[in-house]
């Protein structure tokens, strides 16, 4: 049986994978915007922006409304949090890593300055 929020985070990293998808994403978190002006900084047509616009809706980072002819898109940044949240156990794993690798390359580092550096003896008084 598939985890529905693993099917889900895979669908929105999918969608993520994909510059033109990241950048309509980028453009709808400073608002709404129709399908034509989400195309319009993309040389494609309003066919091809509506499929990147599906992928996007499928992982349900957008949602979108018919205005009369008009069609309205909108962010959903529920996803986003989700995908975020799942980024972030991986920070921490890492950033524990890192700090245990930090430790053990300054205990190195001390090693080899005592080795390299021993304490001058002292001189024999005459």
């Amino acid at each position: 049986m598939v985890d529905q929020s693993a099917s889900q985070l895979d669908t929105v990293f999918h969608a993520l994978g994909d510059a033109t998808r990241r950048r309509m994403v980028q453009a709808l978190a400073a608002g709404e915007r129709s399908v034509g002006e989400l195309a319009a900084p993309f040389d494609m047509s309003l066919a091809a922006a509506s499929k990147h616009i599906k992928v996007l809706e499928s992982a349900g980072l957008i949602r979108r409304e018919i205005r009369g002819r008009t069609h309205v898109c909108r962010l959903d940044a529920a996803p986003l949090a989700d995908a975020q949240a799942w980024l972030a156990s991986y920070e921490r794993f890492w950033t524990s890593r890192l700090d245990a690798l930090d430790r053990l390359l300054r205990a190195e580092d001390a090693r080899a300055a005592e080795t390299r550096d021993p304490e001058p003896d002292p001189k024999p008084d005459p």
